[in-house]
C-alpha cells in the first residue's frame, strides 16, 4: 500500500471564526475517505445545526455539554437548535463527559487532581479542540451510536464553535487507550 498524502490546515487562531472551514475541509475528508460517522462537539448547538445542514445523510452525532454543567437542570442546548438538529435526520447525545465529571467533582470538593484532567490536560497539548474531539469520540462509542475500532471523523473547537477535526478510531471509555487518531484534518497553531 502506497503512503498517503493528505493536506492538514493549521488555523492561526483558535476559536469560531474557524467553523465554517473545519466543517468544509472535515466533509472533504470524509468523502475521500467514505466515512459515514461524524461526531460534533456542540454546547448551544448552533455548530451542531450548522453541521446538521453539511453533514445530511451521515451519522451525525451532535455532542452536548451534560445537564447541569453551568447550573443546576440547565441544559445549553437551545430548543431551536435542537430541532433543527433533529430535522435534518441528526443525534444528539447528552451524556456524562468521559474525561472529567466525576473527576472534576473530586477536584471542586477536595483540590486532588485525578486521572482524567490529567489526561485532559496531556490533550490540550495539541489542543483545546483535540481533547474534546478525543471525549465526544469516546462518549459517542460509550452510547452505541458509533462503532468502535471503526473510522469516524470527530470536530471540536476551542471555546465557541469548531476549529479541529480529526480522523480517528473511537474506543470505550473503559478501553480508553485503544482509541487511535489517525489524522489531523486541521486545529490552531498553538
Amino acid at each position: 500500500m502506497a503512503n498517503i498524502v493528505c493536506k492538514t490546515v493549521y488555523f492561526n487562531e483558535p476559536g469560531q471564526k474557524n467553523t465554517e472551514e473545519t466543517l468544509k475541509l472535515a466533509k472533504e475528508r470524509a468523502k475521500l475517505l467514505n466515512i459515514k460517522n461524524i461526531i460534533v462537539a456542540s454546547t448551544t448547538g448552533k455548530t451542531g445545526a450548522k453541521a446538521s445542514h453539511i453533514f445530511k445523510g451521515y451519522n451525525l452525532i451532535v455532542v452536548t455539554h451534560v445537564t447541569g454543567f453551568t447550573k443546576p437542570n440547565d441544559q445549553q442546548l437551545s430548543p431551536n437548535n435542537r430541532n433543527i438538529v433533529e430535522s435534518n435526520g441528526a443525534k444528539i447525545l447528552t451524556a456524562t463527559h468521559s474525561f472529567g465529571t466525576l473527576g472534576r467533582a473530586v477536584n471542586k470538593h477536595f483540590g486532588a487532581i485525578q486521572v482524567d484532567g490529567i489526561v485532559s490536560a496531556v490533550f490540550r497539548l495539541f489542543g483545546q479542540g483535540v481533547k474534546v474531539s478525543c471525549e465526544i469520540a469516546c462518549m459517542a462509542a460509550d452510547a452505541g451510536l458509533i462503532n468502535v475500532g471503526e473510522e469516524a471523523i470527530a470536530i471540536g473547537g476551542t471555546g465557541v464553535g469548531a476549529d479541529t477535526a480529526l480522523v480517528l478510531k473511537p474506543s470505550n471509555t473503559h478501553s480508553f487507550f485503544n482509541l487511535l487518531i489517525n489524522e489531523v484534518v486541521c486545529k490552531p497553531r498553538l
